[in-house]
């Protein structure tokens, strides 16, 4: 079992095709679409059941002393197969295309559910797991609607159509076919259970390697500083090995069900032969029967193969749909209510803790916050500082609610943030995180990123406000320059000024400054925190800072520590009071000497 499987992950539903009936209400909006793709199925199938009656006429007129009849039977055969290969390709064009159209719906969907997903969901599942899903698995899926569904649907009508007129041709050699039956079901129903098993344990691999791969990937640059390609290499072909096994387990197991069934299928045709040939040679039957009756037990023997194959693929795809169902169905720990209160209007961002208290999911006996109440006026510029870990970032992400607290309450002009909808509130805020998030398209689609309707000139406008104007016109295509997946063509400093800009951009009553100017040289750390002063006037401002030369300027100073607000007050009364905030502020004024002394 991969690692992170649980024993819920491997339910019961996972030990029977009915997982598949997950995927109805995807397919249901296009009926239409299914009627007719089905009514191309049932009748190439029954053109196909046709055929042999087609040829046994050509058999038998063979003896017939009229050319005439002999060239009519050659024309019908000639259109039955002209009307089979019509049918086959519509049954194509329209299975495929409702395949696409379904999968592209689930990839939407799933995709919809997994971005509204707080951080706290991303803390139990990797995020390359969720893109396997996504992809990988939806693939699979894809193979099943789009091929595997109508080839088994046209096996089975071709199966006991094939069979009800072995039976027509032939009651006796019929029923010596179908002593073959339990022969051929037990090694299907036995092999089957254990190849539903290896199946899903070979996506769990999958989509373990594909999390492994995508979290190296993305930390290209520490792996290789570090030196530790060589064992990032080592754990991704471990993962990917491990997933090599079970689909090596699960193509034995299939191949091994595979060659029973067959051989199975076939002696019994050769046997039925030998049965039937001394039938023609006591005249019990003709020629023509006789052949027609073989190409239905071939294509009987056809449809029941084809159908195991078909029996693995729709395994996999039940095991997939398992997996992306449990994403659609998951539960988030933050969510909105159902009759959510509007904010007042306009917004003043009047922002309050009242004791609360908050522990990570991951650090369930940490508490990140311990009992924090705090009151932010309207239009105020509020530091929070203190020494890594104090619980400082933690407010801006609960202000956010990317994560509720366990105890107490956080509002926003009075209004209970869980009483609202996410996207409410923070249409209200602005972000500048510690760090920037800079997406694959160009410089001025990232600034834009703020407030998606804005025009060019506010773009540009927003960009000389965090003086990122002069080295966005430096570079090749100015503000239309390709910036690199997560920026990697931007140091530090130019990817800070774009975020500063997204939130100038955003123009919202709240700002939030997480390190806003960390990763800024000293003059451009003067250029932006102009900018930063400037956007602050009339805003509800909250800046966490390491650096307190940077908030020196703020109307109120918060000092946490551990999880607690432990002084509150101006720099100058701040230092004064000889506490934490002294201490922090000799360290970094002073590089320590008073301390030292």
């Amino acid at each position: 079992m991969p690692p992170g499987a649980t024993q819920d992950e491997q339910r019961a539903t996972s030990r029977r095709i009915g997982a598949l009936r997950a995927l109805w209400p995807f397919v249901a909006p296009y009926r239409i679409l299914v009627a007719a793709a089905l009514t191309a199925l049932v009748l190439t199938a029954g053109v196909s059941l046709v055929l042999p009656m087609a040829v046994r006429r050509v058999v038998d007129g063979f003896e017939s002393e009229q050319a005439a009849l002999l060239d009519g039977y050659f024309a019908a055969a000639l259109g039955v197969a002209a009307l089979f290969a019509l049918g086959t390709a519509l049954r194509y064009y329209l299975v495929t295309r409702l395949g696409e159209r379904v999968v592209a719906d689930i990839r939407g969907t799933v995709f919809d559910r997994m971005i509204g997903m707080s951080p706290a969901f991303y803390e139990r599942i990797m995020t390359g797991e969720v893109l396997s899903r996504i992809t990988t698995d939806t693939t699979l899926i894809l193979s099943v609607i789009g091929s595997s569904a109508s080839v088994a649907l046209r096996n089975v009508l071709i199966l006991f159509g094939g069979l009800a007129l072995m039976m027509l041709t032939s009651p006796k050699l019929t029923g010596a076919v179908l002593l073959l039956v339990p022969a051929v079901i037990v090694p299907i129903v036995v092999l089957g259970r254990r190849l539903r098993a290896l199946s899903r344990e070979n996506q769990d691999w999958i989509a373990a390697s594909s999390g492994n791969a995508s979290e190296a990937l993305l930390s290209v640059q520490t792996v290789q500083a570090f030196t530790n390609e060589g064992a990032s290499r080592a754990h991704f072909r471990d993962v990917t090995e491990k997933s090599f096994v079970a689909a090596r387990r699960r193509i034995a197991t299939r191949s091994v069900m595979t060659v029973i069934v067959i051989f199975l299928i076939f002696a019994g045709i050769v046997g039925v032969l030998w049965i039937g040939a001394r039938d023609v040679r006591a005249d019990a039957m003709s020629t023509g029967e006789l052949v027609q009756f073989l190409i239905y037990s071939v294509m009987v023997a056809g449809a029941v193969g084809a159908m195991t194959e078909v029996w693995g693929e729709l395994q996999r795809a039940a095991g997939a749909t398992e997996r992306l169902v449990e994403l659609l169905h998951a539960r988030d720990t933050v969510r909105d209510p159902d009759s959510p209160r509007p904010l007042p209007a306009p917004v003043k961002g009047d922002i309050r803790f009242e004791d609360v208290t908050f522990h990570y999911p991951s650090r369930p006996n940490s508490p990140a916050l311990d009992g924090v109440s705090l009151h932010v006026r309207p239009g105020e510029t509020v530091a929070l500082v203190g020494p890594s870990g104090a619980g400082k970032s933690t407010i801006v992400q609960l202000l956010l609610r990317f994560y509720d607290p366990q105890h107490g309450v956080i509002r926003i002009d009075g209004v209970d943030l869980r009483d609202t909808t996410r996207a409410t509130f923070r249409h209200q805020i602005a972000l500048v995180p510690q760090d920037p998030v800079i997406f694959a398209d160009t410089a001025r689609e990232n600034i834009r990123f703020g407030r998606p309707e804005a025009t060019d000139a506010e773009v540009e406008a927003a960009a000389r406000a965090a003086a990122a104007h002069d080295f966005l016109c430096a570079l090749p295509d100015g503000y239309d320059t390709y910036v690199g997946e997560r920026g990697i063509m931007l140091s530090g400093g130019q990817k800070q000024r774009i975020a500063i800009a997204r939130a100038i951009l955003r123009d919202a009553p709240v700002l939030l400054l997480d390190e806003a100017t960390s990763a800024l040289d000293a003059e451009s750390e003067r250029a932006v925190q102009h900018a930063v002063d400037e956007l602050a006037v009339g805003r509800t401002t909250l800046i966490v800072a390491h650096r307190l030369a940077t908030v020196k300027k703020a109307d109120r100073i918060l000092v946490f520590d551990q999880g607690r607000i432990v002084a509150e007050g101006s720099h100058e009364a701040l230092v004064a009071q000889d506490g934490l905030y002294a201490r922090l502020a000799r360290l970094q004024f002073t590089d320590g000497i008073s301390d030292a002394a």
